[in-house]
C-alpha cells in the first residue's frame, strides 16, 4: 500500500512539473495569471503608454490599447482642441468661440467660468424646489439650469435660471455643447 501511495505522489508531482497543473481547465478566454494589466511599457519618444489586454473583476475583457503617459494631457482628454459636429472648437466650462461673456459671469485666471452660488441661492429663494417645496438645500430629481447657457453668453442671475428634471438636463446638455441651441 505504501508503494502505491508513493507511486501516485511521484506521478502527480511529475505531472505538475511537466504540465504546469493537474486536472483539466477549459476557458473561452486566453490564460492569464493576473486579472489586471501587466506593468505598462513606456515609450519615451511620444509619451504614450501601451496597456496590455486584461480582464476586469466583472469578467469583461479590455483589449490592448495605447494611452497618454500619466501626468501628460492629450487634446481629447482635456477638451482643448476638441470640435463639435460643425467643426467648431470648444472647451468645457469656457465661453464658446464667437460668444461674448455676460457682465454677470465671473471668469477665473485660466478663462474658466465660475458659477455664482449667490445667484443660485437667490433663484432657490424665489422659486422653491418642485419636489420638496423647500427654498434651500437638495431638490431630489431636479437641477438648477441656465436657460441660456453661460458658455453661450447667458447671464449668471436668477432671471436666467429654471428648475429642470435630471433626465431633461442630460438631454439638454448634449444639445447645448458649444452653443448648438
Amino acid at each position: 500500500m505504501r508503494y502505491i501511495v508513493a507511486l501516485l505522489l511521484l506521478l502527480s508531482s511529475f505531472a505538475l512539473a511537466v504540465g504546469g497543473h493537474s486536472g483539466s481547465h477549459h476557458s473561452s478566454r486566453p490564460h492569464s495569471s493576473k486579472s489586471h494589466p501587466v506593468k505598462p511599457k513606456k515609450d519615451k519618444g511620444n509619451k504614450t503608454v501601451h496597456v496590455n489586454g486584461y480582464y476586469r473583476k466583472d469578467g469583461t475583457y479590455v483589449a490592448p490599447y495605447d494611452r497618454s503617459a500619466p501626468g501628460t494631457a492629450t487634446s481629447s482628454a482635456s477638451g482643448i482642441g476638441a470640435t463639435d459636429a460643425a467643426g467648431r472648437s470648444y472647451r468645457k466650462g469656457h465661453v464658446a468661440q464667437g460668444y461674448v461673456v455676460h457682465p454677470s459671469v465671473a471668469i477665473d485666471k485660466r478663462g474658466k467660468i465660475k458659477r455664482s452660488t449667490a445667484a443660485k441661492a437667490a433663484f432657490e429663494r424665489q422659486s422653491p424646489c418642485p419636489s420638496t417645496g423647500r427654498t434651500n438645500g437638495r431638490c431630489p430629481g431636479y437641477v438648477v439650469d441656465h436657460v441660456m447657457p453661460l458658455e453661450c453668453g447667458g447671464a449668471d442671475n436668477p432671471s436666467n435660471m429654471q428648475w429642470q428634471t435630471t433626465s431633461d438636463s442630460k438631454v439638454k446638455d448634449k444639445t447645448e455643447r458649444a452653443c448648438r441651441l
